[in-house]
C-alpha cells in the first residue's frame, strides 16, 4: 500500500517503478471528494486574506513573491489541471508539478473513443493522445498522488470521465479506485457521441447512483454546447436547460445535490464585450442553480495557439468567477488551440488562476453587481425567460428525446431563433441502439448501490451479503488485470528512457519524458506563409526534426510575422561533463557594514554613454532597496546619461574607492567602448590600481565586463549585497 512507500523527496524524483510494484495489492486510502478548508482573516507577511484556504506546506510561490518573503497564498476554490499526455508515467510527474504550484483537482483526459466502448478497458494500452479509462492507470495515478498530496500536505481530487456505453462498468471501478470526482452527464453522450439517447438516459441512472454511493462529485458536460456552437453566445439559454436536465436526472436518481456541480463556461471571448456579455449569463446561472456547486471553465470555443491571447481571456473569466462565484476553478492552457499538452502550460494556467484570484481577494466586499441596473437585469430575466420558453416548449413537442430529433440544442440562434443547424439525433438509431433488456419480474441483484427495482430478500443490511460481499464493501475482492500489450505498456516504455535515470541525463522535454522537444520563438520579417515556410527551414537548419509551427502571429502583412516552432532535439547532456560555477558567496551584514565604517568606504556611480535607465542602479545603491548605503556606503549618484569622463573625475574628486557604471547593451557596441573607455581614462590618470571598476546591466556579464577592462561585471537578478560582498572581499585580496 502507499503508506509502505517512503515519503518523496523534495530533491529527488518520483519513482515510477516502485510505485508500480506491488500495484495489484494497494487500495486506495481515500474515497470521496475533498474541499478545501477556507481560512477567512488569513494573515501573511503584511497582509490579511479574505478568500483563501489553508497554505501548502511545499510549494512553489509565484515569480514575484521574493518582494513578499515568499508567501505563497492559495485561493479558497479547488483548482483544476487537465492532464493529456497518453502515458501515465508522465503523467504522476506532471501532477507532482502541478500539485506544488497549487492544483487539487486532477483531470485525466481520456480517449474520444473511451465513449465508443462498449465495456470497461482492463489490461489495455494507455493510448495516445489521451488517456483509455483502465484499472491500472486509474490505480497508479492514485498511489501516486496518496504520495503527493502527503509532499504538499493537501487532499487532492482525481477525476476523469464517467461517458459513453461502458459508463456504469466505468463508475464502478471509479467508485473501488478512489477516483474522487468524475464528469457524468448523459446528453454529452447523445449530442457529441450519438449515442442512443434511452441507452445513455439508462447507464446513466446507474453510473450516477453508484458515483453517489461512493461520494464522487459529479460534474456536467453543458459546457460542451459553447464548445461546438456555431455562435457560442448565442446557446446560453439552451446551456441554462442542459444544466436543468442534469440536475434533475441526477436528484431524481439518487445524487444529493451536494455531490453535483455545474461546469459552468462564459460562453465567448475577446474581441467581443465578453464581460457585458457573459456577466448577466453567470448572474442567471447562479440564481436558478444556487443550491450546486459552480465549477468555473475557461473558454475554448475562441482559442487560439497564441499563449497571450488564451492567457488575457483567462484572467477575463477569472474576474467573473470573483464577482459571482466558483466552488472549483478550472484552468486553461493554449494547448487546446496548439493540441500540443505540454507540463510547462500547465503550471502557467495554474499560476495564472492563483495569480488572479489571489490578486482579487475580497473585490466582491470593494466592487458590488448593481443587480438593479436595468441592461443588466433585463438580460438576467430574458435568459431565464428564454430558457424557461425553452423546457416548456420542448416538453409540448414531447419531452426531451423528441427535442433532441427535432434538433433543439446547439444552434447557431438564441432560442426562439433558429436557424435549423442544430444537432438532430434519431431516438431509434445512434451506437448501442437496441440493446436495453427490460428486467425479469422476479430480478434480483445481490449487489450494494444498485439503481433500480431488486427484488432482495428482507433483513438484509447489505444487499451483497447473499454472495460474501461485493467490491464496494470488501475491497480485497477488486481485481486487477495488468496490461496485456507487450509493446505499448508502462514498463516497456521505462525500459526504452532508462538510461535517461539512471545516468540522470538531460534532455529537454514538454510532453514525455526523453521527447526531446524544444520550443523556438522567432520574428521573420515577411508575410505570414512566407514566415511559416522559411521557420520549417531554419528549424531543419538547427537539426531539428519533426519541426511544426505552433503558433503564428502577423505583426503587419508585409514588415513581419512572429513564429514559434516545436521540434525535436536528438541530444542528451552528461551532467558530469557540465563544469557549473560555484554561486557567489555573500557576506553577512555585520561583516559587510564593519569593512565599510572602519574604511569609510564612498562610491560614485552613473549611467554612462546616452542611457537614461536609472531604475536597475538605484536598486543596487539605495538603501530602501537594500542597496551598498544600507552598510554604509557614502555614495555620489551622477544620473543618466553621464560622460565616462565626468564619471571618473568625480571619483577622484570625492576619493572614492568605487565606480560604478550602469550601461545597456547596444548594437553599436556603445556599451563595450564605455567599460574599455573608464578602464583606460582611470589607468592614464594614474588611479587605475586604486579604484574598483565595476559594470551591470540587464545583458552585461561578468566575463565580457572583464575582458573589457572592468573588475566585475552583474547582471539581472543582482542585488546590492552581491555587489558589497564583491567589494569587500576584493579589497581584502588586494590589501585595499
Amino acid at each position: 500500500m502507499s503508506d509502505r512507500l517512503p515519503p518523496l523527496d523534495q530533491c529527488t524524483k518520483i519513482d515510477v517503478q516502485s510505485l508500480l510494484d506491488g500495484l495489484e495489492q494497494y487500495r486506495p486510502r481515500r474515497h470521496g471528494w475533498t474541499w478545501r478548508k477556507q481560512v477567512p482573516g488569513q494573515k501573511m507577511y503584511e497582509f490579511t486574506y479574505h478568500e483563501t484556504s489553508e497554505p501548502l506546506k511545499q510549494s512553489v510561490p509565484l515569480p514575484a513573491a521574493h518582494y513578499f518573503d515568499n508567501i505563497d497564498p492559495q485561493p479558497d476554490c479547488v483548482v483544476t489541471t487537465e492532464i493529456a499526455s497518453g502515458r501515465p508515467e508522465d503523467d504522476i510527474r506532471r501532477m507532482r508539478m502541478a500539485a506544488w504550484h497549487g492544483a487539487d483537482h486532477i483531470m485525466v483526459i481520456r480517449t474520444a473513443g473511451q465513449s465508443h466502448i462498449d465495456g470497461l478497458l482492463e489490461g489495455t494500452p494507455e493510448g495516445v493522445g489521451g488517456i483509455a479509462v483502465t484499472r491500472k492507470q486509474c490505480r497508479l495515478t492514485r498511489r501516486a498522488l496518496d504520495l503527493i498530496e502527503d509532499e504538499v500536505g493537501r487532499p487532492i481530487n482525481y477525476h476523469s470521465y464517467v461517458s459513453g456505453v461502458a459508463g456504469p462498468e466505468i463508475a464502478v471501478m471509479f467508485a473501488e479506485e478512489g477516483v474522487n470526482g468524475a464528469h457524468q452527464d448523459p446528453q454529452y453522450n447523445v449530442l457529441y457521441r450519438n449515442i442512443n439517447m434511452y441507452r445513455s438516459f439508462v447507464d446513466a441512472a446507474v453510473a450516477k447512483h453508484v458515483m453517489a454511493g461512493a461520494g464522487i462529485l459529479q460534474i456536467d458536460g453543458a459546457h460542451n454546447a459553447n464548445a461546438t456552437a456555431v455562435r457560442a453566445w448565442k446557446v446560453m439559454p439552451e446551456l441554462l436547460v442542459q444544466h436543468a436536465i442534469n440536475c434533475a436526472y441526477s436528484r431524481s436518481v439518487g445524487m444529493p445535490a451536494e455531490q453535483i456541480a455545474l461546469s459552468t463556461v462564459p460562453p465567448d471571448a475577446p474581441p467581443a464585450p465578453c464581460m457585458r456579455m457573459d456577466l448577466p449569463y453567470a448572474i442567471a446561472l447562479r440564481d436558478l442553480f444556487g443550491e450546486y456547486k459552480m465549477r468555473a471553465q475557461q473558454n475554448t470555443r475562441y482559442m487560439e495557439a497564441d499563449g497571450r491571447e488564451a492567457t488575457v481571456s483567462h484572467v477575463l473569466n477569472l474576474m467573473i468567477s470573483r464577482l459571482t462565484s466558483a466552488d472549483i476553478q478550472s484552468t486553461i492552457t493554449p494547448d487546446e488551440g496548439r493540441n500540443v499538452p505540454w507540463h510547462y502550460n500547465n503550471v502557467a494556467a495554474i499560476n495564472t488562476a492563483k495569480q488572479s484570484l489571489v490578486g482579487m481577494d475580497g473585490l466582491r466586499e470593494v466592487v458590488k453587481i448593481d443587480r438593479e441596473n436595468p441592461e443588466l437585469k433585463d438580460r438576467v430575466r430574458e435568459l431565464k425567460e428564454r430558457a424557461v420558453l425553452f423546457l416548456e416548449a420542448m416538453i409540448d413537442d414531447g419531452g426531451y428525446f423528441a427535442g433532441v430529433e427535432d434538433a433543439y440544442f446547439v444552434d447557431s440562434g438564441e432560442y426562439p431563433e433558429t436557424h435549423d443547424d442544430g444537432i438532430a439525433r434519431d431516438s431509434q438509431g445512434g451506437v448501442a441502439e437496441g440493446t436495453i433488456v427490460p428486467r425479469a419480474d422476479d430480478y434480483m441483484a445481490p449487489v450494494c448501490h444498485h439503481f433500480g427495482e431488486n427484488h432482495l430478500p428482507e433483513g438484509l443490511e447489505h444487499a451483497c451479503d447473499l454472495i460474501g460481499g461485493c467490491t464496494l464493501c470488501d475491497d480485497s475482492l477488486v481485481p486487477f488485470t495488468d496490461e496485456l500489450d507487450p509493446e505499448d505498456n508502462v514498463n516497456v516504455r521505462l525500459t526504452q528512457t532508462a538510461e535517461l535515470r539512471e545516468r540522470g541525463l538531460i534532455k529537454p522535454e514538454v510532453e514525455w519524458a526523453g521527447d526531446g522537444i524544444v520550443a523556438v520563438t522567432m520574428f521573420l520579417p515577411v508575410s505570414d506563409r512566407l514566415a511559416e515556410a522559411a521557420a520549417l527551414e531554419i528549424g531543419r537548419s538547427m537539426n531539428l526534426s519533426d519541426c511544426e509551427v505552433i503558433n503564428k502571429q502577423v505583426m503587419h502583412p508585409a514588415e513581419g510575422t512572429l513564429i514559434e516552432l516545436k521540434g525535436r532535439l536528438d541530444i542528451a547532456i552528461d551532467p558530469a561533463t557540465l563544469v557549473i560555477p560555484d554561486l557567489p558567496e555573500v557576506l553577512t551584514d555585520e561583516e559587510i557594514r564593519d569593512f565599510v565604517h572602519e574604511r569609510g568606504l564612498t562610491a560614485v556611480a552613473a549611467t554612462v554613454g546616452e542611457d537614461e535607465h536609472s531604475v536597475g542602479m538605484r536598486e543596487i545603491i539605495d538603501i530602501k532597496h537594500g542597496g551598498l548605503e544600507k552598510w554604509g556606503f557614502g555614495v555620489t549618484y551622477l544620473g543618466t546619461s553621464v560622460p565616462v569622463e565626468k564619471l571618473l573625475d568625480a571619483a577622484i574628486e570625492h576619493a572614492a574607492s568605487i565606480v560604478l557604471i550602469s550601461t545597456i547593451i547596444t548594437h553599436g557596441d556603445m556599451h563595450r567602448r564605455n567599460m574599455e573607455k573608464l578602464a583606460d581614462l582611470a589607468a592614464e590618470k594614474g588611479v587605475r590600481d586604486k579604484l574598483i571598476l565595476i559594470a551591470g546591466g540587464t545583458q552585461v556579464t561578468d566575463e565580457l565586463a572583464c575582458s573589457w577592462g572592468m573588475d566585475a561585471g552583474f547582471g539581472r537578478k543582482t542585488h546590492g549585497i552581491d555587489v558589497a560582498s564583491f567589494v569587500v572581499k576584493t579589497m581584502r585580496e588586494r590589501g585595499m
